[in-house]
């Protein structure tokens, strides 16, 4: 049994998701083994999914529920190299988590799409990014978004891990995910009105663990 009062919480106000305890759990286990060993976390979807992907880079790389305050010696070479200035930055900086939505390259996803195969795009930038030790977090409504499930046969040939946020039925990301989470709706709009919450536990969950120490 898990002791998090972020995921106490969720369970409490969505008892929809009290059967998804453990695979929550050990998301959030995967997600604390990555960025412990210096990994980033990539994530990819389409539509609405790929809002998500989004929203959760940024809830991880800049402060969520907490200041995430940059600490004394990184304030202190700021102000010895820039002064005042130095002071200004540091006091507006915060920490982050390695985080990368495979959303964010145009160019090559235009690119590539044209000119090679669209459903590989993020399969493309897993392959030259990711890393072992590096996670990415899938998400399909239906689990079978052919650009997600690539993306994740590539994440296992370079050595990363998998979470999988899906539906009802997990579909074929259930195949190549170490851990899913699947949500008990089936419809898409539904299914992404608990994917946030479950996104949103998870972020405060990690930051608790690097930043309220």
């Amino acid at each position: 049994m898990h002791s998090d009062v972020h995921l106490t919480e969720l369970l409490r106000r969505y008892v929809q998701l009290y059967t998804l305890e453990s695979d929550i759990f050990q998301a959030y286990t995967l997600m604390k083994e990555c960025f412990s060993t210096g990994g980033t976390v990539f994530l990819c979807g389409n539509g609405g999914s790929a809002s998500d992907a989004e929203h959760i880079a940024g809830e991880l790389m800049k402060g969520f529920l907490l200041k995430r305050r940059v600490g004394e010696e990184i304030r202190k070479k700021f102000e010895s190299l820039y002064g005042e200035q130095g002071i200004e930055i540091a006091n507006s900086l915060q920490m982050g988590l390695r985080a990368i939505s495979l959303l964010g390259h145009p160019s090559l996803s235009s690119a590539f799409a044209n000119d090679v195969n669209a459903e590989l795009v993020f399969a493309q930038q897993m392959f030259v990014l990711a890393k072992k030790g590096d996670l990415l977090i899938a998400i399909s409504t239906s689990g079978n978004s052919k650009n997600v499930v690539k993306a994740m046969q590539v994440a296992k040939v370079v050595g990363a891990k998998c979470v999988a946020l899906t539906g009802n039925s997990g579909g074929l990301c259930t195949q190549f995910a170490d851990c899913s989470i699947k949500v008990p709706e089936t419809e898409t709009y539904k299914i992404q009105e608990l994917h946030l919450p479950i996104y949103h536990c998870l972020c405060a969950m990690i930051e608790d663990f690097f930043f309220n120490r």
